[in-house]
């Protein structure tokens, strides 16, 4: 899985599991909800001060962004 998929599939997995929305999401990020939406699609390339905001307001350490999913 190339990096930019793995971020993305990362943070949507963890934001649905949270049970939060993209526009929730985007607000406490402080960034726009369509952006976000694009990053999610991989159509995003998101800085390392963004990631570490969204990572903020998801209540997770950074790195979680990168673990790669068990084979299925």
């Amino acid at each position: 899985m190339k990096t930019r998929a793995l971020l993305a599939w990362n943070a949507r997995r963890i934001r649905v599991s949270r049970g939060i929305s993209q526009e929730k999401l985007a607000h406490e990020a402080r960034i726009d909800r369509s952006y976000l939406s694009g990053l999610e699609r991989q159509s995003k390339n998101p800085t390392i001060d963004l990631l570490e905001r969204i990572a903020e307001a998801l209540g997770v350490q950074l790195f979680e962004f990168f673990v790669r999913p068990p084979d299925a």
